[in-house]
């Protein structure tokens, strides 16, 4: 019995040894492939529903009612700086011909008499001021505001952003700025013509009751020169020799209710009689004559075109 159980194990031991060495022949004759299969993206494809072939597209908003889900709604917020306003309210008129009218003329007599209407609403607007701003004069204000429009201007003149934020509100700040980024401004304040003085003033609120803002509108006549130039260092715009005489109508205003509150450089009020801006000159690059390798250029002996006028501001 021990020996055909013996001869039984012997033939089973050969055979696995047997079946190694062919697997281990198998391997090392035929090697594995260079390239494997890698698994892609799923694509799945979504069959449309069944009877919804040619009908229109539901909204999605009434389905999702239908189905008890509440989508929340999306507000399109524009930010709101409520330490200045957005605009000027009631803004001055200026009479035609102002500092060029004598006020013992006819004409100058009846601009004189329509300020005087025009006041009752303005010393409404002041005593509501003086409420919350006690040191408030009328004749103080106006040099005060002289000397704010004249720090604002020299800061922008420095391009010294920290200070001159500190001098204009947010609404003025890019009226002033725009446009400077590559030029060279010089301005200068040369004397006052004539004392500034307050011509109109105006409390209005916004956002809530209560929530006031004092717009204050001086006219200022002095003489000041200016010169810009461009990135290459050319002039274009007015002279740095020549002084103008200059009217302006300054809007200065400030937070009331605001116990930190400035009176800052809000704007300007430009009549529609005003004379019309001096023209920009601008820099404009001239083609030259298309040179061969080799060539030089000889400027004596060449012409320089003549431009077409362009008109670049209507």
């Amino acid at each position: 019995m021990a020996m055909p159980m013996r001869r039984t194990l012997v033939a089973l031991h050969r055979a696995t040894c047997s079946g190694l060495k062919n697997e281990a022949s198998l391997d090392v004759r035929h090697p594995g492939p260079l390239f494997l299969p890698v698994r892609t993206k799923k694509r799945y494809m979504i069959p449309p529903a069944v009877g919804t072939k040619g009908q229109k597209e539901k909204d999605t908003a009434a389905q999702a009612r239908a189905a008890g889900l509440v989508i929340r709604q999306q507000y399109l917020e524009r930010p709101i700086n409520i330490a200045c306003t957005a605009g000027i309210f009631d803004p001055y008129i200026p009479p035609e011909g102002d500092a060029r009218l004598s006020a013992l003329s006819k004409e100058g007599l009846k601009q004189r008499t329509e300020q005087l209407r025009q006041s009752a609403a303005s010393q409404l607007a002041i005593r509501k001021i003086k409420d919350h701003d006690s040191e408030f004069t009328t004749k103080d204000f106006a040099e005060r505001a002289q000397e704010i429009f004249i720090e604002a201007h020299n800061f922008l003149s420095q391009f010294n952003r920290e200070k001159l934020h500190s001098l204009v509100t947010e609404r003025c700040y890019p009226e002033m700025t725009r446009g400077n980024r590559f030029k060279t401004i010089r301005w200068r304040f040369v004397e006052s013509l004539e004392p500034p003085k307050v011509v109109h003033a105006r409390c209005p609120d916004m956002v809530s009751k209560g929530n006031l803002y004092g717009q204050v509108t001086v006219r200022m006549h002095s003489k000041q020169t200016l010169a810009i130039y461009d990135r290459f260092g050319r002039l274009m715009l007015g002279s740095e020799e020549q002084p103008k005489d200059v009217l302006e109508y300054l809007v200065i205003e400030r937070h009331l209710v605001n116990p930190y509150g400035r009176w800052r450089l809000h704007g300007k009020i430009v009549p529609s009689w005003a004379p019309a801006k001096d023209p920009v000159i601008k820099t404009v690059m001239i083609p030259g004559p298309k040179l061969r390798p080799g060539q030089e250029f000889d400027a004596l002996n060449y012409a320089v075109p003549k431009l077409e006028p362009v008109q670049w501001n209507k």
